[in-house]
């Protein structure tokens, strides 16, 4: 392993020698999921690893505080000592980090600049268009940006972050090199270099399959701007992806990955200058007037602002609303009583109602997602028993 190393030949080989050493079948992988070397006696030996299957241990590579990967490994014999096992794991993992260190560099670089491009701390054309070929982007013509919001609804390791954007940013380049991408504020912005409608929806498919296929127990969100054809515009793009992301997070289930299109977000678009040059007014809005139905919802496990978006949907009919949220009318009367008391706004009046359809709007536009209560509740007086009771 040490000559390995030392003559440079690269990880397959210094795994192959750690193979040797630890008379074991091993993989190698990265901390965003990428197999990175294989040591396997055969195709079928490799598929085991890759499965965990029985006799498979997995070890964490580590430097300093830092994951930098895992070492997935079988013995073939007995067993290697500890002191030994622990060794090699150290020396892979030295060399891992040694030839991640250029790519660390360059995505410290990404999100510096879309950090600044985004932010609008950097708006001469030149400029932008300068430090995007610096990174290898051609941004001259323009472009477009991608956002993606990702919860995990199963167990997640701390690198999860990581998985998401190198998967994110993999089927970006794979439909058009050049693509930048960083995790900003807990989601991952992807730069596209493209100036056509059809490829940067090609693109986004491209994305959301990509996450769908390969990284497992997250509910994905996915917005994409218009086409800026200028690149200082691109600030723009940026609030576009990210507010139809936002409002996108309302639809995003299960493992599937739900994507909105900017032009597709229909009124929530009179709401993108609040939200990209007042957030404050827009979070203020909130607060005043369904902010009190989302923390009533999130103590006691109700449904009022499902039942109140329901309602809105169908035109303010209880009979229509009933029907869709498959419970009785006058349940559905008591929680319109419900978010009267709780928000001061009545669903019967005009004004009441509008208040708070824009308080939904603000409340997808903001990315909060609304907490979802039982299907059903035990009559109309459902509601008011406390999680930790109910649990009693």
């Amino acid at each position: 392993m040490s000559d390995a190393v030392e003559s440079g030949l690269g990880l397959p080989e210094v795994v192959r020698a750690a193979a040797r050493a630890l008379d074991a079948s091993l993989v190698l992988i990265d901390r965003s999921s990428s197999v990175l070397a294989v040591a396997a006696r055969s195709t079928a030996d490799e598929r085991q690893l890759m499965r965990d299957a029985d006799g498979v241990e997995t070890h964490e590579l580590r430097v300093g505080d830092a994951v930098v990967g895992q070492l997935r490994l079988r013995p073939r014999g007995g067993g290697p000592s500890a002191a030994v096992l622990r060794i090699a794991t150290t020396m892979i993992a030295s060399e891992v980090e040694r030839l991640r260190a250029p790519d660390r560099a360059s995505e410290a670089a990404q999100s510096a600049f879309l950090a600044a491009l985004l932010g609008r701390k950097v708006t001469d054309r030149g400029d932008i268009v300068a430090r995007a070929s610096e990174l290898g982007a051609d941004l001259s013509d323009g472009g477009a940006v991608v956002v993606v919001r990702a919860h995990h609804f199963a167990p997640a390791d701390e690198d999860w972050r990581a998985r998401v954007l190198a998967a994110a940013e993999r089927a970006a380049r794979a439909g058009a090199p050049g693509s930048l991408a960083a995790t900003m504020d807990e989601h991952v912005v992807v730069l596209l270099p493209t100036v056509e409608d059809a490829a940067l929806r090609r693109v986004a498919d491209g994305i959301a399959r990509e996450l769908h296929t390969s990284v497992h127990g997250f509910t994905f969100a996915l917005g994409h701007s218009r086409v800026a054809q200028d690149p200082v515009d691109l600030y723009r793009a940026g609030n576009e992806a990210l507010l139809a992301a936002n409002v996108a997070t309302a639809d995003s289930t299960g493992d599937e990955v739900a994507m909105l299109a900017f032009e597709d977000t229909g009124a929530y678009r009179l709401l993108l200058p609040a939200m990209s040059e007042d957030p404050a007014e827009l979070q203020r809005f909130y607060a005043e007037t369904v902010a009190p139905l989302v923390a009533y919802d999130d103590q006691y496990e109700t449904d009022l602002v499902q039942t109140l978006e329901t309602f809105l949907d169908a035109d303010g009919n209880v009979a229509g609303t009933a029907a869709r949220l498959f419970t009785h009318r006058h349940t559905v009367r008591y929680r319109l009583e419900r978010v009267k008391d709780l928000s001061g706004l009545d669903v019967a009046s005009t004004d009441g109602r509008e208040k708070l359809g824009l308080g939904l709007k603000a409340m997808r536009v903001l990315g909060i997602a609304a907490p979802r209560g039982p299907a059903t509740e035990a009559g109309a007086g459902g509601g008011r028993v406390r999680r930790a009771d109910k649990d009693r």
